[in-house]
């Protein structure tokens, strides 16, 4: 009987894949409405949803019943206007000259942050919707605290206030409660207003920090918003790359640009299909960076479960790493290297590369095929 073959699918070949569990979206989302309490919990679509793809994000979350999301430019918002048509849709960049259409067609609602932004939107000459954003002690975005009571005094109202905290990664940070205590003076200025205060990390703060409205963003995607806590925050993407070819290399060799590696051993080396045109940073390099004296031994992988750890510098399309320890004959070329998500966190993976899990997704390339679970 003849075989059968089954045509492979893109991400079956591809040489860099992404593999993002909707289902762990949701339950982030959900985990975070409960703790948020009596406030709507919105979502933060931002960045392409952090690069996992806003319009797939967005739409499994409304489908869950949120229905606020937080974008920052208009073109985010368009597109997510396209697929969400009822939902309603902040663009934190605010409003400026040549925005206007787009705003009022798409139906989206500027965060405004200066006097400059809101000359513009009293030029458009109509009623629409707005929020006002206010700094609160982050020295950012926003319009200054002093300034909540004469703006309270215009005749149009905005339809949310809203602030960000500088530490909300931190629970004992003071700036915390100094930035809350600041925001209850506009809320007082703008009572009967929904007001928005906590992003992911301050919606662990308590309630004090929850007002009407919160915004989660990096927790959806599996990160830890509490720097050094763990909590029920499920992974979200676990990223791969092919290996292209195994070579065996003597003792005395070196490894990649610079020569920074000199092999201790005889060794054999997965080379492999990602590099920092895709958002697998340079400084997750074995050697041969500045980053290495503050992040002892840069990044690694896993195969099977194993870790395997960079060697040599990680160059524009490829990374090596070392696998001599895995059984001979255990690793082929076009098997996968899981660079994070399986045996290794997000959270483990920036560290890793002396950053953060908001650098480390949003910094990930268009070459990854991505599939959504």
């Amino acid at each position: 009987m003849d075989q059968i073959l089954t045509k492979p699918t893109a991400f079956d070949i591809a040489p860099a894949r992404l593999t993002i569990d909707t289902n762990a979206v949701v339950a982030n989302w959900q985990t975070l409405a409960g703790l948020s309490g009596k406030a709507e919990t919105a979502a933060v679509l931002k960045a392409d949803a952090y690069g996992l793809g806003a319009t797939e994000i967005g739409r499994i979350l409304h489908h869950a019943g949120c229905r606020t999301f937080f974008v920052v430019t208009v073109d985010e918002g368009r597109a997510l206007r396209r697929i969400l048509p009822t939902a309603r849709i902040i663009v934190l960049a605010g409003l400026w000259r040549g925005w206007e259409r787009q705003i009022i067609e798409a139906d989206l609602i500027p965060a405004l942050s200066s006097q400059e932004q809101l000359s513009d939107f009293r030029a458009m000459g109509r009623s629409h919707p707005f929020v006002l954003n206010f700094d609160t002690g982050m020295n950012r975005m926003g319009f200054n605290v002093t300034e909540a009571a004469g703006l309270a005094e215009m005749a149009e109202k905005p339809v949310m206030v809203m602030s960000h905290l500088a530490c909300a990664d931190d629970r004992v940070h003071p700036l915390n409660a100094r930035q809350r205590q600041s925001f209850e003076a506009v809320q007082r200025a703008f009572e009967g207003i929904e007001s928005s205060l906590a992003s992911s990390g301050a919606i662990f703060l308590g309630s004090d920090y929850h007002c009407d409205l919160t915004r989660p963003g990096i927790a959806l995607y599996g990160g830890q918003p509490l720097s050094g806590e763990t909590n029920a925050i499920r992974q979200v993407v676990r990223c791969e790359a092919r290996i292209l070819q195994i070579r065996d290399v003597k003792a005395g060799d070196f490894v990649s640009y610079g020569a920074t590696h000199r092999l201790a051993r005889d060794s054999r080396l997965a080379i492999v299909g990602a590099g920092y045109a895709d958002g697998w940073q340079r400084s997750m390099s074995g050697s041969g960076v500045a980053l290495r004296h503050a992040v002892e031994q840069g990044g690694s992988g896993t195969i099977a479960g194993e870790m395997v750890p960079v060697i040599g510098r990680v160059t524009m399309d490829l990374t090596i790493f070392d696998i001599t320890d895995l059984p001979e004959g255990s690793v082929c070329p076009g098997d996968y290297v899981s660079l994070f998500g399986d045996g290794i966190s997000l959270d483990d993976a920036a560290h890793a590369a002396g950053t953060i899990s908001y650098e480390l997704l949003t910094s990930l390339g268009k070459r990854y095929e991505r599939r959504y679970l």
